[in-house]
């Protein structure tokens, strides 16, 4: 296919002038047919982009779409489950996970896929490692951490965007899970089993210096950190029912962050570090929730009969998505960070939001 002329065409003869505009309008027509990169849509756009996963075609595919609802697109047309998109840092990739094989009743197929934000450029980084679960993209958006089972047990691996370099960092007979990278890229923090019961613990980035951060005979899960790579959330069942904690990124000053005989988890800190967005049941069901980091402040923000939860924060922190089945089937919401109702925006059944950097 011939390339987009972005640049005043020169001055050249009439004829060959005439041909290069033939070559534009037929580009164009080619083009009619296939999703609109993004890069065509103007950067505050491109910004405001909402990935998810999707069945309402028949299988689970990526999809994305703007904060307002508007310009919604098919990113994947594989002829297999497409879940779990995570976005690059620059916004312009997405990373997932496809059972590349289409071998729809097998999860253990799962593999790593990144593509452009447009959906053009698809290209598998694993083959046979059974990549499924918890991934992120390092900083500089040179690497991708992710847990495998491919070795009988959950582990955790560190591959280049370009599908170089895979490394396994962890190498127990137990689960190790839910990696997530420090802001600067050092440091990986991370779930483990390997002392009986399930705990948080970190790792430099290339997995050497192992350090266990909480001991608690209950489970410690899915730690996240801040903004400003200070401390670690996570979840833990430690009184009895799942609330959310703090504590600072060496497991220093511990802070019991919810506290109420309901279950508080699946929660997401806000882009300037100040707020964590979390997912409640202490209400007629599964509600979304916003508290301050300090623990001040809790608003909840639905209070629905149907399930709320799955939220995700846009760019400059002012609205939350979610996932909710308030209309029947799980679909996409928007809402502000504040307060107010709530936007219905891609019909579902809709899984896994992640909204663009």
């Amino acid at each position: 296919m011939m390339k987009h002329i972005t640049e005043p065409l020169l001055p050249v003869a009439a004829g060959v002038h005439l041909l290069a505009m033939m070559a534009v309008t037929v580009d164009k027509v080619i083009n009619k047919f296939k999703v609109e990169p993004l890069a065509r849509v103007a950067p505050a756009s491109t910004r405001d982009r909402i990935a998810f996963a999707c069945k309402r075609d028949g299988n689970w595919e990526i999809y994305a779409v703007d904060g307002e609802g508007r310009q919604q697109v098919r990113l994947t047309t594989l002829a297999s489950q497409d879940r779990y998109p995570v976005w690059s840092p620059d916004g312009r990739k997405i990373a997932f996970e496809s059972q590349a094989d289409g071998r729809v009743d097998d999860s253990s197929k799962f593999q790593l896929w990144v593509m452009e934000a447009d959906g053009t450029n698809l290209k598998y980084l694993t083959t046979d490692i059974v990549a499924k679960g918890a991934r992120q993209w390092s900083a500089d958006g040179k690497r991708i951490v992710f847990e495998s089972t491919r070795d009988g047990n959950t582990e955790i691996y560190v591959i280049g965007a370009d599908g170089n370099g895979l490394v396994r960092l962890t190498n127990n007979t137990v689960d190790d899970r839910n990696p997530g990278w420090s802001p600067d890229g050092t440091k990986i923090a991370f779930a483990s089993e390997r002392d009986g019961n399930r705990e948080i613990y970190v790792m430099d980035a290339d997995g050497r210096n192992q350090k266990r951060l909480t001991d608690n005979p209950a489970s410690d899960n899915s730690p996240a950190w801040s903004p400003d790579g200070k401390r670690i959330a996570f979840v833990s069942e430690r009184d009895g029912n799942r609330e959310i904690y703090l504590m600072q990124s060496d497991g220093r000053g511990l802070t019991r962050l919810t506290n109420d005989p309901a279950t508080d988890d699946q929660f997401a800190w806000s882009p300037d570090g100040t707020h964590i967005g979390f997912r409640s049941l202490r209400g007629r069901n599964y509600d979304v929730e916003i508290i301050s980091a300090d623990g001040r402040n809790r608003l909840r923000l639905t209070d629905d009969p149907s399930f709320d939860g799955s939220l995700t924060w846009s760019n400059d922190g002012t609205r939350l998505a979610f996932i909710s089945s308030r209309s029947g089937s799980d679909g996409l919401y928007v809402m502000p960070a504040s307060g107010g109702s709530a936007k219905r925006i891609a019909d579902g059944p809709v899984l896994d939001p992640r909204w663009s950097p």
